[in-house]
């Protein structure tokens, strides 16, 4: 796996997930602290796989996918 290129995604999938939930929790009225920080700790955990989806993807547009430390 390609890891600078999938830390690079996962920050910005990351940004954009974690203040999509904040925007949510703030419009639907969950206003409080505890629900804000449950909303950054999910944002967190869904860009995971996010980042690992579009890190593949993305390797395998551009041929750059290594699996063993070999080129595949």
């Amino acid at each position: 796996m390609n890891w600078p290129l999938f830390s690079m995604i996962y920050s910005m999938a990351a940004t954009v997930i974690v203040g999509l939930l904040i925007i949510t929790a703030l419009v639907t009225g969950f206003n409080e602290i505890p629900h804000i920080q449950i909303a950054v700790v999910v944002g967190l955990l869904v860009s995971i796989p996010a980042g690992l989806f579009f890190t593949k993807k993305i390797a395998n547009i551009t041929g750059d996918e290594e699996e063993n430390g070999h080129r595949v």
